[in-house]
């Protein structure tokens, strides 16, 4: 057999192992997602109880990941959607609504009758129709303990204008996921890869899916030529002539029983049409060879267009996975690649320019203070590590370690390079190294809200807000500094190794009755002890305690340990006993 002959051979093999776990992977979900729909369902009717949009003024949103952050396409606002908040023993969802206004440096709440139902991971897209659209696909709803996921498949339209949300209902669309990725094409958007999870399997997908905007219908492309493998959280962005890029992602594949290996991918793509935005116009996949200076390997990073025909990659994080644990590295740099030119390279910030005169002045003076003597200044070959330390409220040390792109070779710098690089070196203010941040870019400055970074077994879920111009690349600006008091972590130590499997609150104004609620549905015919007037915590405890260890055993199961067992429970009470008082 030739080689074309194996090469379509594997190539069918692949497609029907693919198609086995999708089905594997779809009927052990289908129970799982069962029980989560009437949790949804349960919020979504809270959320019907709402009849008029109410805008209020209001703090800055509170800590979340996996949100959506969009530039109004006429308004100089940014519109942040849903997301998730995992404080160590509860997972919270939210479907909230909240507009920055970038002028005034301040937020607002805005509620509208009948929104998408909560989720995190999902892809929004803006277009400029009708006074501006937000378009939202997918994304997940996560159970209390964080271990049983629901992913949508459904597609929402926020009307800009008049403020109201509206389900659009087509058949042939992609399969429920999240960590994929959609941009507006054309008049369409366009939809590729993400994943699915259920409790116990997983599938990563790398199909293409187009919605068109004028017809409201479904299509599925069959790009020919070799694209992506599948993966999630890749960068996708559109040419000016109406092409597409693909770049990383992460993949995860199990090689033998309980053992997973992740991939980060670096490759790039071009998909190519030559039509204009029709279901029957023909796609090619391609790949891309960029010359200059790459991201380094990473997962969890950001993405948006920038200015000049390119677009900007932000942050994630490079896991060192070892045995027993995963180490990460963050980062906190910026990445531009030319579309035009088909090249990365780093953004480096240049300083103030009262600064980088300064600068100049004492570089000369020093020269002239050398006698005619030659200097020579070393420059970095690799990444230069720098080490932060911060001091959390309840005085856990975080140390944060910052990795700054070094020079792919050593060559010459003139004067005004050197400045370039002090100023990046001197520069106090800045995002801290992170992942899973939210970006947008409006009149050509970028925008970055939240993310996570994690020490030891603690993440710290942000929600700062900074802010810096594309075109000038001086420094960054604060808008929103990060609040130590919003970092809740409810783990009892540092140093206990065990994961906390309590129950968890779903998210939005009412986790509370919505966690009593739950916690009884899963506790039987059984009600939860009352807590009696002016009763301590202690004696609270002491009263119900083995009603708290039936209740989390059968959460747990029969197999887990007594003494991780005791701990849920006495965290469950501690929860109850607070939200009650």
């Amino acid at each position: 057999m030739g080689k074309k002959g194996k090469k379509e051979k594997k190539g069918k093999g692949a497609e029907k192992t693919a198609a086995k776990m999708e089905k594997k992977v779809s009927r052990r979900g289908k129970k799982e997602e069962e029980d989560l729909e009437a949790l949804i369902a349960e919020f979504q009717s809270l959320d019907a109880k709402k009849t008029q949009v109410i805008e209020s003024s209001c703090p800055p949103p509170s800590p979340r990941l996996n949100c959506s952050l969009s530039a109004h396409p006429e308004k100089d606002e940014l519109i942040l959607f849903g997301g998730e908040y995992f404080n160590g023993q509860k997972t919270y969802l939210y479907n909230d609504l909240y507009v920055y206004n970038i002028r005034k440096n301040t937020w607002t709440k805005v509620e509208i009758p009948n929104p998408p139902p909560r989720r995190c991971a999902h892809q929004a897209a803006v277009v400029p129709t009708a006074g501006g659209q937000l378009w939202v696909f997918g994304g997940e709803f996560a159970s209390p303990n964080g271990e049983q996921f629901y992913h949508y498949k459904d597609l929402w339209v926020l009307h800009l204008a008049t403020k109201t949300w509206e389900q659009i209902k087509a058949s042939g669309g992609p399969s429920g996921r999240s960590g994929h990725r959609m941009v507006a094409c054309k008049r369409q958007l366009i939809i590729f890869g993400g994943f699915h999870e259920s409790a116990r399997d997983y599938i990563y997908y790398n199909d293409v899916y187009a919605f068109n905007l004028d017809s409201f219908t479904w299509s599925k492309l069959a790009p020919s030529g070799i694209g992506p493998a599948p993966r999630s959280g890749c960068q996708m962005a559109t040419t000016p002539e109406g092409s597409i890029i693909v770049y990383g992602g992460y993949s995860k594949q199990r090689i033998k029983k309980d053992v997973d290996k992740g991939t980060l991918h670096t490759d790039m793509f071009l998909l190519k049409t030559e039509g204009t935005g029709k279901a029957e116009d023909k796609w090619m996949w391609s790949r891309l060879n960029p010359s200059g200076v790459k991201p380094t390997p990473r997962s969890g990073f950001s993405v948006a267009m920038a200015p000049n025909n390119r677009s900007l990659l932000f942050g994630g994080v490079h896991d060192e996975e070892e045995e027993e644990s995963i180490e990460g590295d963050f980062f906190n740099d910026i990445y531009f690649y030319d579309m035009g030119k088909n090249r990365w390279f780093p953004g480096q910030l240049k300083g103030p320019k009262s600064e980088k005169r300064k600068r100049r002045r004492g570089k000369q003076a020093e020269v002239e203070g050398t006698e005619g003597g030659e200097m020579e200044k070393q420059h970095p070959q690799g990444p230069v590590e720098i080490v932060k330390e911060v001091i959390a409220e309840d005085g856990t040390v975080m140390t944060i370690k910052q990795v700054i792109s070094g020079p792919a070779e050593e060559k010459e710098k003139s004067q005004s390079e050197e400045e370039e690089e002090d100023g990046a070196l001197g520069q106090q203010v800045e995002p801290c190294p992170r992942s899973n941040a939210m970006l947008a870019v409006k009149h050509g400055v970028l925008y970055v809200y939240g993310g996570m970074f994690e020490v030891g077994d603690r993440q710290f879920t942000l929600s700062d807000l900074y802010s810096i111009d594309l075109h000038k690349m001086e420094e960054w600006k604060v808008l929103v500094e990060m609040d130590p008091k919003a970092q809740e972590w409810l783990e009892e130590s540092e140093s206990d190794e065990e994961e906390d499997d309590t129950e968890g609150a779903e998210g939005g104004e009412e986790e509370e009755e919505s966690s009593e609620e739950e916690s009884e549905d899963e506790g039987g015919e059984e009600h939860h002890p009352s807590v009696q007037p002016d009763e301590k915590h202690e004696e609270y405890l002491s009263r119900t305690e083995q009603y708290w260890i039936k209740l989390a055993r059968s959460n747990m199961g029969p197999d887990a340990k007594e003494k991780k067992v005791v701990k849920v429970a006495h965290a469950m009470a501690k929860t109850f006993y607070e939200d009650s008082v």
